[in-house]
């Protein structure tokens, strides 16, 4: 990690055209090749500040910067949902993003087969996603935002409907795939074991109105294994979570 900042957050308000309050005076500084993720109550804004980085909504008062050129596909979104077209073969669902810029699959190939790969699912391009498991088709959507060579990838709760052991393989395969990568990741999750290990900071925030009321750095060094999870270490920083997440619930 370097510490060039990515992501700028400087008193970012959102209010909705209902009146509702998402997020006031939100603050919070990212650096280029963090692992950060926002954990915090329903309704706390998590997935609002995600949109705003992405520029599909936007601030009500405040400022986000980047360090990203929009017009270069240089941002990618991975949802909750894959959200794949069923018609289509795997290895046409990763190529989408280039087909949408004018890049035919022959022209890009190499790269979308790098990605299909990546996520493990070489011999699978042919495969159309009803054929595919749940974290199948969520490894095609993190493939497809690969494809697109991102400097920020955002993901909101991508494995909240995946099992547990589903879920914890993926979660290894995305911290090899972003020490590879050298993406700045913003993750979002309800999930406070999963937040511990994948991340270098966890913020947690309060809701109503969202904003920041703790910074928590995981120092833990990687690739993270098995060993951390169930270490003492990482333990203590889920139970440090945990209370800053009791006072963000009382204050909602």
């Amino acid at each position: 990690m370097n510490n060039q900042t990515a992501i700028s957050c400087n008193h970012v308000n959102k209010i909705y055209a209902n009146g509702t309050v998402a997020l006031q005076d939100m603050n919070l500084t990212i650096n280029q090749g963090e692992f950060v993720t926002l954990v915090g109550p329903s309704g706390c804004g998590k997935s609002t500040v995600l949109r705003l980085i992405a520029k599909l909504s936007e601030v009500t008062s405040g400022k986000i910067e980047s360090n990203i050129n929009t017009h270069k596909n240089e941002l990618a979104f991975v949802f909750q949902e894959p959200a794949l077209m069923p018609w289509s073969h795997v290895i046409d669902n990763v190529h989408l993003p280039l087909k949408l810029t004018g890049k035919s699959l022959r022209e890009s190939r190499t790269i979308v087969q790098e990605a299909i790969n990546l996520v493990g699912l070489d011999s699978f391009e042919r495969s159309y996603p009803r054929q595919l498991s749940g974290g199948m088709k969520m490894r095609v959507s993190i493939a497809r935002a690969l494809v697109t060579q991102p400097r920020i990838v955002l993901m909101d709760e991508p494995f909240g409907a995946l099992d547990e052991m589903t879920r914890s393989k993926l979660n290894s395969d995305l911290l090899d795939v972003w020490q590879k990568r050298n993406w700045t990741v913003v993750f979002v999750t309800h999930n406070i074991y999963e937040a511990v290990y994948l991340s270098q900071r966890v913020i947690v925030m309060a809701a109503r109105p969202g904003r920041v009321v703790a910074d928590v750095k995981i120092d833990a060094t990687y690739p993270r294994n098995e060993d951390f999870r169930m270490s003492q270490l990482c333990n203590n920083y889920c139970r440090e979570i945990s209370s800053y997440l009791e006072v963000a619930v009382l204050d909602y």
